[in-house]
Parts: structure tokens; sequence; C-alpha cells
């Protein structure tokens, strides 16, 4: 079944980032309710060990703005941060411990956290990596770069570029990181233009013994939502394949991944989205630190993602994570996820 949710009339991509995380000089009002959530997790962590099912009715039952005040007001009330108390109470490598982690904090800390767990360690996880960077807007991008600097005195691109990955997905995620896509300009974002960028992507890739790479990712990373489906249909009409098949036939599999996911957030996110939650329970085993990406970073959005989810596969998300996973750490994605999209 095919999802009806297709936003690629956008003239950007759309900000993942909620609008109040960018007004970084107002301090936020917490209120009384953050101050009841601080206390709750405080109560639920006293005394020899956690009280599970309370701290996890009291971090699972926030959305990203809750957390973004708790990480503010936390240390305000108990003079110490919510992520130490985290990591001493729930661990340092139990999914439920790295989750518990990941909701310390703000939105954009939390992703900066998931990617420096993505990158640390023997080898990236690459999935990780392009789903967190790749089509991402512009203001995403700018803040995601800067957070990570503040938290871990280190420059991202400069990882990027230091870690050891293929070619393909090096140079997207490079790119991406870049923060470039263009302005929609209809005078410039033409019919013409695309039919021009419809046919060096065919020379550089399909029409090309060897592709190359940087000109193909350029043009993706580039373009804006409402130029993409432009150059999408062009391409298709000329060469009898969408973008998404010559990325997968031309690209290593990889960087087609991140071309093709790219591609996906730029005209159908919430298609795009759904379709990540699925891979991270597909094959042998689940993935469980994407999951947990998954479910943290598009709550927000999960409304519309659970819709597209449902289309797609016939299945709802709250199945698919009773199937995968258990004991507290299902209890906590659960209770992350009836907090948007109850059951």
């Amino acid at each position: 079944m095919t999802s009806i949710l297709n936003y690629s009339e956008n003239t950007k991509t759309i900000n993942l980032f909620p609008q109040y995380v960018f007004n970084e000089d107002l301090t936020p009002d917490c209120g009384v309710e953050t101050d009841a959530i601080c206390t709750k997790i405080q109560e639920a962590c006293k005394g020899w060990g956690k009280d599970s099912k309370r701290l996890i009715n009291a971090i699972g039952n926030t959305a990203a703005e809750d957390r973004f005040k708790m990480a503010i007001r936390y240390p305000e009330m108990y003079d110490k941060k919510l992520t130490k108390v985290m990591v001493k109470e729930c661990g340092n490598s139990s999914d439920f411990g790295v989750a518990a982690q990941f909701l310390s904090v703000g939105p954009v800390e939390a992703e900066c956290m998931m990617l420096k767990r993505a990158m640390d360690g023997m080898g990236s996880d690459t999935t990780m990596l392009y789903s967190i960077l790749c089509g991402r807007s512009n203001e995403d991008m700018v803040l995601l770069k800067k957070t990570y600097y503040k938290m871990y005195t280190e420059d991202l691109a400069a990882r990027m570029s230091s870690e050891w990955l293929s070619g393909d997905l090096k140079a997207i995620l490079l790119s991406s990181t870049q923060a470039s896509e263009e302005e929609f300009n209809p005078d410039y974002h033409t019919e013409e233009k695309a039919a021009e960028d419809a046919e060096i992507l065919y020379k550089v890739g399909q029409g090309k013994w060897g592709t190359d790479e940087s000109a193909m990712v350029k043009i993706v990373v580039l373009s804006p939502p409402k130029y993409l489906k432009m150059v999408n249909a062009v391409y298709c009409d000329k060469y009898g394949y969408t973008l998404m098949k010559a990325f997968e036939k031309e690209l290593n599999k990889r960087g087609g991944d991140a071309a093709k996911f790219t591609v996906g957030m730029k005209l159908k996110p919430y298609d795009t989205i759904a379709t990540l939650i699925k891979k991270s329970c597909k094959g042998l085993g689940t993935h469980e630190l994407l999951l947990t990406s998954c479910i943290i970073r598009y709550q927000d959005l999960m409304a519309q993602v659970y819709v597209a989810h449902e289309a797609l596969f016939e299945k709802g998300i709250h199945t698919r994570i009773k199937d995968e996973t258990s004991g507290e750490y299902k209890k906590l994605l659960l209770t992350l996820l009836n907090k948007i999209h109850p059951e």
C-alpha cells in the first residue's frame, strides 16, 4: 500500500528541531509542570536502586519541549546534571540506559549524543550517521554543528572526514553538513534547469563508466524539495528510472542508502521516517540504537509518521515495538509513543 503523505511541494526541507531551541538567548519559563517532572525523577531515583516503573512514568511521559526544560531545571533543583543521574541509575550500555540518557537533554543535545555514540568504538554506525545528518534543513544543521562543538569541542565535519567511511557515503555526509540547500527561486529553479540537472545526473551516473559521486551528491543536497521533485520527474520521463533507482544502481549500498534517504526526507519525509523505523527492526535482531533514536528524534512528528507507517506496512508502530523489544526498554519506548499517539 502506498502512503498519500507527499510533501514535495515544500520550498525547503522541513525542520526537525522545534522552533524554541533556536531561541538560545532566552531562558525558558520552565513552570510548575517541569518542576513536577523533575521531582518525580528524583523520587524514583532515591535510595538503593531506582524504581523503574516510576522512572519510566516520569521520563517517558514527556515530549521534546519537556525534556528541553528538564535539562535546565533539574540541576537548579538538585545541583546535579540529569544525564549523570541517568548514567548512575540506568547504566551506560543497556538499551534502557542509553535511551534514558537521550531523554535527559533537549532535542539538539540528544542528537549530538546519538552521533557521538554512533562514531565511538570500532567502526561507525553508518545508518545512524546518515539518518541524522542527511535531509536536514539548513537551520537544523547549523544548530546541530554548533551544539556538537559546544558539547565535545570537536568540529562535526572534521570528525566525519576522519571516519573510515566509503567514498560515496563520506561525500554525501560531508556535503550535508555544509547546510547549503538553496532557497527555492522560481526564476532560477525552472523546468529548463531541471532538465539540465537531470541530464548531468545521467551523464555522471548511468551514462558514464564509473560514477562521479560528487556531482550526483551536489545536485541532491543543494536542491530544495520542490525543485528536486521537478528533477526527479524529468529524469524518470527521459531515462526510465527515478532518482531513487539511479542512486541504487550507481552508488555503493551505504552511499546509495544515504542518497535515497536524503531524497526521501525532501520529498516524502513521513514515509521516509516510517521506513527507517521498519529498517531498525528488519532482519536478524533489532538495531536498538536506531530504533531508540527514531522514537525520540521523531516523537513530535509521530502522529503523521504513524499514519504513514500503517499505510505503507499495514502495521502499527506500537505492534512493531512490542514484537521487537522487551523489559524496561519496551515499556519506555511505548510510553514515549503513547505520549504523542496513544494506543
